[in-house]
């Protein structure tokens, strides 16, 4: 350490007093808060190491590695590329997970005029969730389903427990179209039934049964309800031609 001594014993030191009430304040308390600019703690780091403060220089340090390492992602999402790729996700997860397919390349008809819409807020509504129970459940997307335009699907310990099918096709007077909904509240009502297959070995039965007593219905109906095109254009053949005037929809 520089230092000057004079003739009535005072020492002179040759630094910036910029931070020295930090050093001061970490002297008195051995513990100050540190600022988050990375100048002022690499200023802060330099004083330390001239008077030779080992716990203020290993502080400091630690809080530069942490900024060195950059901000971290809050939230990860996997994208589903293969049908193998998700069966091995599924299995090997320890958390519930909720999977949302989103692909409108599998539209054969055009949108109603509320359709636009109401995909959008079910990608809102998917990315809200994602931040929301990042960390009590696993969030994947699907953009490749060969199947269906919009469908949430949700799985515990490895099997599928509930689907929201949101597309159905609807039969107007002229041609076909297809009808994306946006079940808000039945999204989120299966979402939280997610948590009864949180940190367990096995679902709770008397749970599943007091929660699922509506939902079971709604799911092997919906299940029931999604069917391909080819099997929608046979029901309507079948219908014959005095249903042509008649509206009516099947959930795909």
């Amino acid at each position: 350490m520089s230092e000057a001594l004079f003739t009535k014993g005072w020492i002179l030191i040759d630094r910036s007093g910029k931070h020295f009430n930090t050093i001061l304040n970490f002297l008195r308390d051995e513990i100050v808060p540190l600022p988050e600019s990375q100048t002022e703690l690499m200023e802060i780091l330099t004083e330390a190491k001239y008077y030779c403060i080992s716990d203020l220089i290993g502080a400091i340090e630690v809080a530069l590695k942490k900024k060195d390492k950059g901000p971290e992602a809050t939230c990860r999402i996997p994208l589903i590329t293969s049908q193998t790729e998700e069966q091995l996700f599924l299995s090997s997860s320890a958390k519930p997970v909720v999977k949302f397919l989103i692909n409108r390349h599998n539209n054969k008809y055009s949108y109603t005029a509320t359709s636009d819409d109401n995909l959008l807020k079910n990608i809102e509504l998917f990315d809200k969730l994602c931040l929301r129970f990042r960390d009590r459940i696993n969030f994947i997307k699907d953009v490749i389903g060969s199947n269906e335009i919009c469908l949430w699907s949700f799985y515990g310990h490895g099997k599928k427990v509930a689907e929201v099918c949101c597309t159905s096709i609807v039969y107007a007077t002229d041609r076909k179209h297809t009808k994306v909904e946006f079940p808000e509240a039945r999204i989120f009502e299966e979402t939280l039934n997610m948590f009864l297959f949180e940190n367990r070995t096995g679902p709770d039965v008397d749970l599943l049964q007091a929660t699922a007593s509506r939902t079971g219905v709604t799911m092997s109906s919906s299940t029931a309800a999604c069917v391909s095109d080819e099997e929608d254009d046979r029901r309507a053949g079948s219908t014959g031609a005095g249903s042509t005037g008649q509206s009516s929809r099947f959930r795909i």
